[in-house]
């Protein structure tokens, strides 16, 4: 992305260094709420522009240009969200949020802010399976809720930037949370996840159905999104017997293919090469020492930050 910021020539003066650092940030608010990087470095660009646009004065006025960035990227991406949940009823197949490449860190430097207890961390606000959840939510619900419990913000700046009363975003959060809670996220631990995924792709490359059986839980749940533009699954499998299946269908239709272990959104996850290329890539979430469900994105342009990897 070529944000104005990034065309400065020569040493940043410390006040445009202030606003430069915020852009990471910026990106990290914006990939939670509308799931797609790639759209999350549009909401960015967008942003730095309208900043860009005020006049001298105007920018000397703003007080804190951090909240001012933060404020403006927040309601484009509430914008963006009204219009994102229409282009996705249009989508071809299943829609999944673009999956981020490992060692993919985020910053924040915000302090927390009131009502410490059940706060959701940064690492874990960008697993697929914590993205996915958020899908469900109304826009406002969305923004209130990963504002508030993931970046810390106060209701009072949360209200700010959804357009409502302190306790009107309260509220939102509160129902957000509740939605949340009752899908029942709980991983397993992070070394737990990286083995029963080792034994997956162990079991997937020797197509041994029935070691694939006793690795996934019998309500197991597969998506796959290719988005019309290769071949996709266009309704998830369900159930551990289906689910092996249509994986082992899979296997002996490759040819030519490498399977890596890769972190995927943070967690342990699988990349599907060929000639070194980035086709596919599997996220997972185990929970109770199976793997409950499975992502596998193939549209090609979620995957362009996988060809630099």
């Amino acid at each position: 992305m070529n944000d104005p910021s990034e065309q400065t020539p020569g040493p940043l003066d410390p006040g445009l260094k202030a606003i430069v650092s915020e852009r990471r940030q910026l990106i990290g608010l914006a990939y939670r709420l509308i799931g797609s990087l790639s759209e999350a470095e549009d909401v960015v660009q967008e942003t730095y522009t309208r900043w860009y646009a005020l006049s001298s004065a105007q920018r000397e006025a703003i007080a804190s240009p951090g909240a001012w960035l933060t404020t403006v990227a927040g309601r484009i991406c509430l914008d963006l969200l009204g219009s994102a949940r229409a282009r996705r009823e249009r989508y071809v197949g299943e829609w999944i949020p673009e999956p981020l490449p490992g060692q993919f860190e985020w910053t924040t430097g915000w302090p927390p802010a009131v009502d410490p207890a059940d706060r959701i961390t940064l690492d874990e606000s960008i697993n697929m399976a914590f993205l996915v959840v958020l899908e469900s939510l109304t826009p406002a619900e969305r923004v209130a809720f990963v504002l508030h419990d993931v970046f810390r913000f106060a209701f009072a700046e949360v209200a700010e930037i959804v357009g409502r009363s302190p306790a009107a975003c309260r509220q939102l959060a509160s129902s957000a949370r509740r939605r949340i809670r009752a899908t029942s996220l709980t991983p397993a631990p992070i070394a737990r996840q990286a083995d029963l995924v080792k034994e997956f792709k162990k079991a997937w490359e020797a197509k041994d159905i029935g070691a694939l059986i006793g690795l996934l839980d019998p309500d197991v749940k597969a998506v796959g999104d290719g988005g019309g533009l290769v071949s996709a699954a266009l309704h998830p499998f369900e159930g551990r017997e289906q689910v092996a299946s249509y994986l082992m269908a899979v296997a002996h239709k490759a040819t030519g293919f490498e399977l890596l272990e890769r972190t995927v959104n943070g967690r342990p996850g699988l990349v599907l090469q060929q000639a070194g290329l980035t086709v596919a890539v599997f996220a997972f979430h185990v929970a109770d020492d199976h793997i409950r469900h499975i992502w596998g994105v193939r549209n090609p342009e979620k995957l362009r930050p996988w060809t630099e990897v």
